[in-house]
């Protein structure tokens, strides 16, 4: 190979080497501005293909029903992604983005997608037949992952696993039981949405099976369902074995089942924002369950940390990332 050639060549891109020494080479290269590019989630209706070209923006979403037209197409959803995409893919280290959205119960922001029941629809249909059950919300999930892919988009804010313990939370819906076991049962929505592990495939770490597949998130981690009074975003408060043994379940199982993402929780534990939370973010999830996807914020989670919102972002900023969150959505 001459100098020059040398030179040019860029083993990040290169499918040929291993993954760990692409990461290993791109991360070499990366600027401190492009890392923290990589870790911003923002939404497409403040985003150009010049802001994901400049500033290397990691992922784009669609919140709160963000289109990019009324009654949108499938094409118009894949063309301005694309349009997006060549913005990430003419930067200076060319890394493509991830653009993600709340495919809840189908792929529900897209005009004419099919929609499925609510979460706590599917779970009451465990009173049937527990095997049809769990075999109907594994096609769910392959049905919406092939919905979300027609339109381009390639990562999806779902299942929620949270374990809905007072009816007065106006999020009950999304709560598959207030049982932990049936939510549990629950979390085979994620080989629909992302693909059955191969069998020779190590177990609890991310797998996306092909293109008709999407990255899956479980959230929202961890206790959401749980809060005093049903109040929502509040705090849930309970012991240890509370936590381990009511809310925390469903989330052994996403992790076998190889969840690409997990989302963090508005709500507290005793007190505390789960969005600070590092003995639970790092220690218990990274450290213990040994969770190897990437761990992103909620919408606005870092600017909900203080009272009143976004009183101290620099600190939220910090605290957040020191408690292990990859990627933050923002506005």
């Amino acid at each position: 190979m001459a100098a020059e050639e040398e030179a040019e060549y860029m083993k990040y891109k290169d499918p040929k080497q291993p993954l760990n020494r692409r990461i290993n080479d791109l991360m070499k290269r990366m600027l401190l501005e492009e890392k923290i590019g990589q870790m911003a989630q923002l939404d497409r209706s403040v985003v150009s293909p010049e802001i994901m070209r400049d500033y290397s923006i990691g992922s784009l979403l669609s919140g709160g029903g963000s289109v990019p037209l009324p009654q949108a197409s499938p094409e118009d959803w894949i063309n301005m992604i694309n349009e997006f995409q060549k913005g990430s893919l003419s930067s200076r280290l060319g890394i493509p983005m991830i653009y993600g959205i709340d495919a809840v119960h189908g792929h529900n922001n897209v005009y004419k997608a099919t929609i499925f029941p609510h979460n706590v629809g599917l779970g009451a249909t465990r009173q049937v037949h527990k095997l049809f059950t769990l075999d109907l919300v594994r096609r769910i999930g392959a049905a919406t992952a092939l919905e979300a892919r027609a339109t381009g988009i390639p990562y999806v804010f779902a299942p929620c696993i949270a374990v809905c313990r007072d009816p007065r939370w106006g999020r009950c819906y999304e709560s598959y039981s207030e049982d932990h076991k049936i939510v549990q049962q629950m979390t085979k929505i994620i080989p629909g949405l992302q693909g059955e592990i191969p069998p020779n495939s190590p177990k609890g770490v991310p797998y996306v099976g092909g293109k008709d597949k999407v990255a899956a998130c479980a959230k929202h981690f961890v206790g959401d369902g749980g809060t005093t009074n049903g109040i929502n975003e509040n705090n849930t408060v309970t012991d240890w074995h509370g936590l381990l043994s009511i809310h925390m379940p469903a989330y052994y199982n996403s992790i076998i089942e190889g969840v690409s993402t997990v989302m963090v929780s508005y709500s507290s534990w005793n007190g505390v924002k789960m969005h600070a939370n590092r003995d639970l973010v790092t220690r218990f999830l990274k450290d213990t369950l040994k969770f190897r996807g990437f761990v992103i914020s909620d919408w606005q989670g870092l600017d909900k940390m203080t009272t009143p919102v976004h009183a101290n972002y620099t600190h939220s900023v910090q605290t957040g990332i020191e408690a292990g969150i990859d990627m933050v959505s923002f506005p």
